[in-house]
C-alpha cells in the first residue's frame, strides 16, 4: 500500500501519479474527480462539500487492491469511502470527511427507497453495489436518515453519480489547491 498522504500537497501528488488511472467507468479517477467538483461548485455547494467531492473516491488510489488483476468488483469491496474518511479527517476535518465516508450508504439508501434510482447508476456503480452490502433494511434506512451527515453524504452521491462523463471536467487539479489550502489551514 502506498504511504497515506497527509497534506494537500501529497494529495495533489497521489492523484497526479494515479489520477488517469481507470476504474471501471468511462472516465479517469482524475476525470471524475473534477467532474465532481465542478458539479458541486456550480450547485453552489460549500467549499468543503466542493472539496468532498473532489476526493471523495482518494481512498480507492491508495487502496491495496488497485492494480490487483484479481479484484472483482461485484465481490470484492475496497471500503475506500472509509479509507478516504480517514485520510481526509486529520488534513480537512468532518465537514470533508464526513459525506466521503457515508457516500456508499448513500447509493444503498437511494437504491432502496427509490429502485428507478439503481437503473442510472453506471454498470460499475451497479456491480459495487453488490460488493459494498446491497439495499439497506428498513431499520438502516431510517438509521441513516436520522445521522446528522445524511443530507451531505445524499447530495454528494448525487456530485458523484453525475460526475462520469467524458470531457466533463471544467477545471483542472491545480484550480482546487487554493482551496484545499484553506480549508486544511483552517482545520489546523
Amino acid at each position: 500500500m502506498t504511504e497515506l498522504p497527509t497534506t494537500v500537497a501529497e494529495l495533489i501528488s497521489l492523484y497526479e501519479r494515479g489520477g488517469n488511472a481507470s476504474y471501471g467507468e468511462d472516465v479517469t479517477q482524475m476525470s471524475h474527480a473534477l467532474q465532481c467538483a465542478a458539479l458541486a461548485k456550480h450547485a453552489g455547494a460549500s467549499d468543503a462539500m466542493v472539496a468532498a467531492a473532489l476526493l471523495h473516491d482518494v481512498g480507492h488510489l491508495i487502496a491495496e487492491v488497485q492494480g490487483d488483476l484479481r479484484f472483482d468488483f461485484e465481490h470484492d469491496d475496497d471500503d475506500h469511502e472509509a479509507l478516504g474518511a480517514r485520510v481526509l479527517s486529520p488534513i480537512f476535518g468532518p465537514a470533508v470527511a464526513k459525506p466521503v465516508a457515508l457516500h456508499v450508504t448513500a447509493k444503498r439508501w437511494r437504491c432502496t427507497v427509490e429502485p428507478a434510482y439503481s437503473d442510472t447508476l453506471s454498470a460499475t456503480s451497479k456491480a459495487t453495489l453488490i460488493a459494498q452490502g446491497g439495499l439497506l433494511s428498513a431499520e438502516a434506512c431510517r438509521r441513516f436518515e436520522q445521522h446528522p451527515g445524511f443530507a451531505d453524504a445524499v447530495l454528494l452521491r448525487s456530485f458523484d453519480d453525475a460526475g462520469k462523463q467524458a470531457g466533463g471536467e471544467l477545471f483542472n487539479l491545480e484550480h482546487y489547491v487554493p482551496l484545499l489550502e484553506t480549508l486544511a489551514k483552517e482545520n489546523l
